[in-house]
């Protein structure tokens, strides 16, 4: 395998994992920005305050983006096992 075709690989790799984390590293920022803003004007300063509505949040996106995120896993998957071939000499 030569060293272009690796290089190839790891770049799909980490361009499909950017990717799939996008959405939930999205919506946690846009949850924590919220929760300390309102942590700042109530001045509530209780960390289970700003832990349960991250969990939360992260929890119903990865309930929600599950399925997209899967495909995209597979569609990665089927396309490197598909061109095993190609990496074998």
């Amino acid at each position: 395998m030569s060293v272009t075709a690796v290089v190839g690989i790891m770049h799909d790799m980490f361009l499909t994992t950017f990717w799939i984390s996008v959405p939930i590293l999205s919506i946690a920022l846009v949850v924590g920005v919220v929760i300390s803003l309102v942590q700042i004007l109530t001045s509530i300063q209780d960390s289970s305050f700003s832990a349960v509505p991250r969990l939360a949040a992260f929890l119903v996106a990865m309930l929600f983006s599950m399925p997209w995120m899967l495909a995209k896993l597979m569609t990665y998957t089927t396309s490197l096992f598909g061109d095993l071939g190609r990496y074998a000499h």
